[in-house]
């Protein structure tokens, strides 16, 4: 792919298809008891409503944003010498659509970015706890807040002298960044931030330098000695993490099966969703969805691993191109689902340049998996739902499947 936005169209996908094709991640940015999880400066995504207000199966807005509206409202903005992307933004929101949303410029960039597997930040994951505190949940190893020595726990109480407790998460990760929320441009690397931190009884501050960093969207854990699941953690669909699982799973030939660990799963590119569908799959359909009313379908390549046990890990936290690829793995009858019902977020969107360099990322369909189930406001419900010890019960299940050739 030459960009994090343009995508190989799917074998025997319909010419018309062209457009990129987007099925967005969200930050799980969490409810004020921090169950949703966490947001870090690197994730690709925005942030999610709270499912639990929702109701477990509750059925989302599917209100579009029509896309001559949103252009022709820029464009008469631009006219007038206002802002084409703030009036966007009001047609969008006007809708009632929760998913389409505008970029600027610049806050289009730090997403390219992002979904390239690339930041600029301190290197901080961050979450919403009781009372509105915001605490640091996880420290990218090797980065300026590693180094300055901050870690998980750590009360992060302002960011350049503001206040950060009852600020959405989402606008602390862009200050964390450097991305003023709605600013033509972001802070470079260099670019310095100040951090007020609490840790018990110890107030401290440290002046960090953003840096460029990178994410590790996938992550495998193999087992001690000669026995045991490989377990292979996506956390979300950026540019590589087809071909990265593809390896993992080519390693992991001689374990007892491999645990797919989709849990937390934001989404993202829906390209390396389908190549990972592509790594446990020889071809077929993996989904089906709609453009305006205009039936398409992905299909995997030909050629994956389809005799290496599999489960797949699954919560209330797997969105968007994680349960297409879910949904597809159970449809086919190629793994396992153990876990609890993902988040339910089937729609799709695509990319509109406007005509002052902001980006309209509009809904423009649904997808469904491949027996033809609707995910959008219902999920994906496991195989085997468990409320704890996920992992032990995924290992349990391998262990009845048998070992792959």
């Amino acid at each position: 792919m030459s960009g994090p936005w343009s995508y190989d169209r799917p074998r025997r996908m319909r010419r018309g298809a062209a457009l990129t094709l987007f099925l967005a991640g969200v930050l799980a940015a969490g409810s004020v008891t921090g169950t949703w999880g966490d947001a870090a400066e690197g994730a690709a995504g925005r942030n999610a409503p709270d499912r639990a207000a929702l109701g477990a199966h509750a059925p989302l807005p599917h209100a579009l944003a029509d896309r001559a509206t949103v252009e022709r409202a820029a464009s008469e903005a631009l006219a007038d010498g206002k802002s084409g992307a703030q009036a966007a933004a009001e047609v969008v929101s006007r809708s009632g659509d929760r998913w389409s949303t505008v970029y600027t410029p610049g806050e289009f960039e730090d997403f390219q970015q992002q979904l390239d597997g690339t930041y600029v930040g301190v290197g901080l994951w961050v979450r919403q706890a009781d009372g509105g505190r915001i605490e640091v949940s996880r420290v990218q190893s090797g980065s300026p807040a590693a180094r300055a020595g901050i870690a998980a726990g750590d009360r992060l109480h302002a960011i350049d002298g503001l206040p950060a407790q009852g600020r959405p998460v989402t606008d602390i990760v862009a200050r964390l960044r450097g991305s003023v929320p709605h600013g033509s441009r972001s802070a470079g690397p260099g670019t310095t931030v100040r951090l007020d931190l609490r840790r018990g009884t110890r107030h401290w501050s440290a002046t960090l330098h953003r840096a460029r960093l990178h994410t590790r969207n996938v992550t495998v854990s193999r087992p001690a000695g000669t026995g045991g699941p490989t377990r292979v953690r996506v956390a979300s669909f950026a540019k590589g993490t087809g071909d990265a699982v593809r390896r993992a799973v080519r390693r992991a030939l001689r374990a007892e099966g491999l645990v797919l660990d989709l849990r937390g799963n934001t989404g993202g590119l829906v390209a390396e969703s389908v190549a990972t569908a592509s790594v446990f799959l020889d071809g077929g359909l993996v989904a089906t969805y709609d453009v305006r009313g205009d039936q398409r379908a992905l299909y995997a390549e030909r050629g994956g691993n389809t005799r290496l046990p599999l489960v797949v890990l699954v919560d209330g936290g797997t969105m968007s191109a994680a349960e297409l690829l879910a949904g597809a793995l159970q449809d086919r009858g190629r793994a396992v689902l153990v876990g609890s019902p993902t988040f339910g977020k089937g729609s799709v969107q695509m990319p509109t340049r406007l005509p002052d360099g902001s980006v309209a990322e509009l809904t423009v369909g649904h997808y469904r998996t491949p027996s033809g189930r609707t995910v959008d406001g219902a999920g994906i419900t496991p195989d085997l739902v468990v409320d704890g010890q996920a992992e032990k019960r995924a290992r349990k299940v391998l262990s009845g499947l048998g070992t792959g050739a």
